[in-house]
């Protein structure tokens, strides 16, 4: 059975990392309206995100350094995440899109497909905390 067809819960390690695109937008700042439960992403990312590689620049002790970064296989409900994210696309039992590595073969078609925020984002490093809400875009996806 091939990783696109087992249940995320059965993925192993390896299976669970190959479904990263890499385009970054899990690592965007995002905040949630707790009276409505939207999701608002910013323009600001984590400040381990390396927009060279498209990666998280120390993957392995991120959680350690950034206390509030997310575990996804630890989350319960996905739809935070933008349509585009092949884990909440198949926590919802959809397809992954074409441009998806696993699908084209190729890393390079999240880039091709525009979906990857390289060159779209600044890091938290040079934005204030309290000035992360003036960075609020509107080109992610969530519904």
């Amino acid at each position: 059975m091939s990783v696109l067809d087992k249940p995320l819960h059965k993925l192993n390690q390896q299976e669970w990392e190959s479904l990263c695109d890499g385009c970054g937008r899990c690592c965007m700042i995002k905040f949630e309206d707790e009276d409505t439960g939207r999701y608002y992403y910013t323009n600001v990312i984590c400040q381990l995100w390396d927009q060279r590689t498209g990666r998280c620049g120390d993957y392995a002790n991120r959680q350690r350094r950034v206390p509030d970064c997310l575990n996804l296989k630890d989350e319960k409900d996905l739809s935070f995440l933008p349509n585009s994210c092949a884990y909440r696309l198949r926590s919802q039992g959809k397809p992954l899109p074409e441009w998806h590595p696993l699908i084209s073969g190729d890393k390079a078609t999240v880039n091709e497909a525009g979906i990857t925020v390289i060159g779209k984002v600044i890091s938290e490093e040079f934005v204030h905390r309290q000035q992360f809400v003036q960075h609020i875009i509107e080109w992610i996806e969530i519904d």
